[in-house]
């Protein structure tokens, strides 16, 4: 089939249903990049739709499972679980609830493959090979059809984890899989590392015939730190270049295409297959700027860029100090704090500088118009609140693959979450982090009590969010100063048993977990009962202060007329009336409440305005 012929059908496919997609930040640090050896690569799960656990769908993307190493007969196969989630329709027919357990192909089993956590996507195995992902927009999107495409990459990454070992087999195995048996969905990113290497892999569909998919691979050079954030990231691709592999078809289909001509230059993967930003200027690019401003604010790097396809940011960047894990945990608790797209300075911000915004329509996730605005869009932080859990893998080449690799994993929103390590080497997870629905308020799975504070935290930011602060760099930094003695301790029982040490791990990453849920509920529980009503309940002396609002937003409000004065149209006659926040005492009058304004008027320092019986003070 000629690509002229299926192109309509796959440009339909494009269109339906890809608001529902993940919009999540992801990074890997090299251990040559980091303070002491570790590898770290981050994944922030800021979706919306439903998800999918290994071969068992659940209704969205809060829940988690440890899948055991297995052992499988000759024949044996792995079915392939369609994900409502791809932005991509179920082509043909399903069980009427496909949209929770549709199988759209299988492929042949191996003899054995490896315990590994998984959450929306594959996080973490039992031989430290760590992975992360985030969503792109590509040129074609099409559907999931059983015997021409039957892979996303969710999916993609569980098999990984299931069976390699190594960041480079895990692109290739992927490679070879997208290649054999057809890729639907969305474009996507995923990152993939071992303890002494990193790769990106990034894929898409839109082969001439339908069938087959489009994939590039990278590896991230060692010292180095690379951040993508729903945008392609893999520019020129060349054959000579021995870091790189990608499709053998992907030139040739490119030009059938008209995407691409050799008399173009090198075939940029990007601007070929992809169609820039995820949602609206900075939606991307603003993410991926952050982080390398933070990591290496020496390259002066500007958030301004001349269009989605810039050049202005390097695939990956030297960091300006080594990268401990303290940062590493950091890297997703950001808001531009501080730079030109603040979100807690105000106005927006609010009275209390909160960082969140209400999504409106031109905040979704469609993909803009050539020269579109998008007005009322509002700059996308890295920590956003649809985030449903956020992880930093930590894995190292100097420890059994059991100790050395870790997840650190935080339900909710980053900012407002606490970090529990979950070793590679569990044998289970906690009970709280197998259940959770968006849509049922629960307080005994993991996610409602981060996502409950979270949400409180939002009614007086700025006062809470310190507390909040205050008890992850208790919490977080506890675990972090335990560790030495922990993975000691593991590390002696490894070497007699490796059992041993596993169920030892197993018990301190569960009992960790819990405790922390429980900290975290009464966190949530102090807060809501200091901030009730608005004011400071302190508990202790049982006493409450009004905590009212800053004098910026009295004046913003114009709060200053009121509720006090009676003529306010004499008063708002004087020129630059402002609120100043001050009381003073007026002859044979009560103190005051709002009575000092500054004014720029005539009106003499100390002289009542007549009618009104308030003092007012030039300054």
């Amino acid at each position: 089939m000629k690509f002229h012929l299926l192109f309509p059908v796959l440009l339909l496919v494009m269109a339906m249903g890809i608001s529902s997609v993940d919009g999540c930040t992801t990074f890997v640090v090299t251990s040559e990049a980091s303070e002491d050896g570790s590898v770290f690569v981050g994944h922030s799960n800021d979706g919306f739709g439903p998800g999918l656990v290994h071969h068992l769908i659940r209704e969205d993307m809060v829940a988690f499972r440890h899948i055991i190493a297995k052992d499988h007969l000759p024949g044996a196969m792995r079915p392939i679980v369609y994900d409502p989630n791809s932005g991509g329709e179920f082509i043909g027919e399903s069980p009427a609830s496909e949209t929770k357990t549709a199988i759209i192909g299988a492929i042949p089993e191996v003899n054995h493959t490896y315990a590994y956590i998984t959450g929306s996507y594959g996080i973490i195995n039992e031989h430290q090979l760590m992975t992360g992902e985030c969503t792109d927009y590509a040129k074609v999107h099409p559907g999931a059809e059983e015997g021409k495409r039957i892979f996303y990459s969710s999916e993609l990454s569980n098999i990984a984890l299931e069976r390699c070992k190594t960041a480079k087999e895990a692109v290739v195995l992927i490679g070879e899989l997208i290649d054999t048996y057809g890729y639907y969905g969305t474009g996507e990113t995923l990152i993939f590392a071992d303890p002494s290497d990193a790769w990106v892999i990034e894929m898409c569909g839109g082969t001439p015939d339908g069938t087959g998919g489009y994939w590039a691979a990278q590896q991230v050079e060692p010292g180095q730190v690379f951040v993508a954030a729903n945008e392609f990231r893999i520019r020129e691709l060349s054959e000579d270049n021995p870091h790189q592999v990608f499709s053998r078809s992907l030139k040739a289909d490119a030009q059938e295409m008209g995407w691409w001509s050799p008399s173009d230059g090198p075939l940029d993967w990007a601007e070929v297959v992809g169609i820039g930003e995820y949602s609206h200027p900075y939606y991307s690019l603003g993410r991926v700027w952050r982080i390398y401003d933070r990591l290496a604010p020496s390259l002066h790097l500007s958030p301004y860029v001349d269009g989605p396809f810039t050049r202005a940011y390097p695939f990956s960047i030297t960091p300006d100090a080594p990268v401990d894990i303290t940062t590493a945990l950091s890297v997703f608790r950001d808001h531009y704090e501080g730079t030109e797209f603040d979100l807690t300075a105000p106005p927006a911000g609010g009275p209390f500088g909160d960082p969140y915004r209400v999504w409106g329509p031109f905040d979704l996730h469609d993909p803009p118009g050539e020269g579109e605005l998008k007005p009322g869009a509002w700059p996308r932080p890295i920590s956003t609140d649809p985030c449903g859990y956020s992880y930093i893998c930590q894995g190292r080449s100097f420890l059994p693959d059991p100790i050395g690799g870790i997840c650190w994993l935080g339900m909710s929103s980053p900012a407002e979450t606490c970090y529990v390590p979950f070793y590679a080497g569990v044998y289970h997870l906690p009970a709280p982090y197998l259940h959770g629905s968006h849509w049922e308020f629960d307080l005994d799975t993991a996610f409602w009590p981060y996502e409950l504070l979270q949400n409180y935290a939002r009614l007086m930011y700025s006062h809470i969010i310190p507390e909040i602060k205050a008890e992850q760099v208790r919490i977080e930094g506890a675990a972090i100063a335990k560790q030495p003695e922990i993975e000691a301790r593991a590390l002696g029982l490894y070497q007699q048993d490796v059992r041993s040490a596993r169920e030892y791990l197993t018990a301190y990453s569960n009992e960790a977990a819990l405790q922390t849920l429980d900290d975290w509920k009464a966190l949530a529980g102090r807060m809501i009962v200091t901030y009730r009503n608005g004011n400071y309940n302190d508990v202790t002396n049982r006493t409450i202060s009004n905590v009212g609002y800053p004098d910026w937003y009295y004046e913003y409000a114009r709060y200053q007329y009121g509720p006090r004065v009676y003529d306010v149209e004499r008063l708002d006659a004087i020129p630059g009336v402002e609120y100043v926040g001050e009381t003073v005492s007026v002859t044979g009058d009560p103190v005051t409440y709002i009575a000092r304004y500054q004014t720029s008027s005539s009106q003499k320092p100390g002289s009542i305005f007549p009618g009104v019986g308030h003092l007012f003070v030039e300054q």
